[in-house]
């Protein structure tokens, strides 16, 4: 599973009403895209959270590098990001962990990213560990959705990203704090079409 964001920074005064129409627009034609874990597609509005910019930065989880490649260079999708905003750098990590907790089936509102860089003069495995006892502590937190581990091996940093049904609470550590406008959730509804069509049984 690979995770990907590409950070989108607009000008202070950008009507941020645009990007919140183009999710309403478009954010469903991912909802059942093959190979896709989840895209939380995610704003920071300047003033709001302590966000100094305005910017958009959907963030995904890839079941399937095959899909991802796919969209980002076989028309899958990306060209409307280059054709709109230019060609933005896709920032990318493999991910150590991902955890669903008690609220998995509400639609979250807010998301947090974490990132920190592991010591150059440190064997990473001791940070990793840690960092994976902190996600599953994590993830029990009543309002997690869902979080997830990565690692980027070229800057040698540990990403923690994680959705929240409401807001990201005052104490969890967030390198950014995000606004949730649209998730989708491919493999989460399969199953849950998959349950809804399956008999129930009767009681005898």
């Amino acid at each position: 599973m690979y995770a990907m964001q590409y950070e989108i920074t607009l000008p202070a005064d950008y009507d941020m009403g645009i990007i919140r129409k183009r999710v309403r627009d478009f954010g469903h034609t991912l909802d059942d895209r093959q190979g896709l874990h989840l895209k939380a597609y995610v704003i920071r509005e300047r003033g709001a959270d302590g966000s100094p910019v305005n910017q958009y930065a959907p963030f995904y989880l890839w079941d399937d590098t095959a899909a991802m490649s796919h969209f980002l260079v076989g028309g899958g999708g990306f060209q409307n990001i280059v054709r709109d905003f230019g060609r933005t750098p896709v920032q990318h990590w493999t991910i150590t962990a991902h955890e669903t907790g008690p609220a998995q089936d509400i639609a979250p509102r807010t998301a947090s990213r974490h990132v920190t860089s592991l010591p150059a003069d440190e064997d990473p495995t001791a940070a990793v560990r840690s960092a994976l006892d902190g996600l599953r502590r994590t993830a029990r937190h009543p309002d997690v959705h869902t979080t997830a581990l990565a690692v980027d091996p070229l800057r040698w940093q540990l990403l923690r990203f994680t959705l929240w049904r409401d807001a990201v609470p005052a104490g969890e550590p967030a390198t950014e704090r995000y606004e949730v406008l649209h998730l989708s959730e491919p493999t989460a509804t399969s199953r849950r079409t998959a349950a809804s069509s399956t008999p129930s049984r009767s009681a005898t």
